[in-house]
């Protein structure tokens, strides 16, 4: 067998994938839907409802734990992974999203009052994630991780 197609026959990777795309497809969506702009970095970005990181952790998680058991290494393992994942995009990056957003004003304010400053672009504020969007990207990834591994 090749390669590719062991990489196609793994449940557990295409859970994740599949979590992973179907987050950042309805985060496109979403943001469409609120903005009523299409915003092709949102297919890819980070940040914005659902979290994709979550998702993407949940749905390997849950998989996992589906193929090798709850007791197993394997569930131990993508279970602290999937905290640290969740617990550092509602945490530490959505703090990061709030300074770049702090900053962003700050630059805006100083460059009002005719003092350029040196930077040329603004820093990204949708980094991190609230924790309804971490949760919705939770139960997202698991649901996914339910479907793929029973078809």
């Amino acid at each position: 067998m090749n390669q590719l197609s062991l990489l196609l026959q793994n449940r557990i990777l295409l859970s994740s994938v599949a979590g992973w795309l179907v987050a950042q497809i309805l985060k496109t969506i979403i943001h469409f839907y609120f903005t009523k702009s299409f915003v092709a970095e949102r297919l890819v970005g980070s940040g914005g409802m659902p979290s994709s990181h979550s998702a993407t952790v949940c749905s390997l998680c849950t998989a996992t734990g589906i193929q090798y058991g709850l007791g197993s290494f394997e569930f131990a393992v993508t279970a602290i992974l999937a905290i640290i994942v969740m617990y550092d995009a509602r945490g530490v990056r959505r703090e990061t999203g709030i300074q770049a957003k702090i900053i962003n004003e700050m630059m805006e304010l100083f460059n009002s009052m005719n003092k350029e400053l040196s930077t040329e672009d603004k820093l990204k504020e949708l980094v991190g994630h609230t924790p309804l969007q971490v949760l919705v990207g939770a139960i997202l990834g698991i649901i996914i991780a339910f479907i793929v591994m029973n078809l």
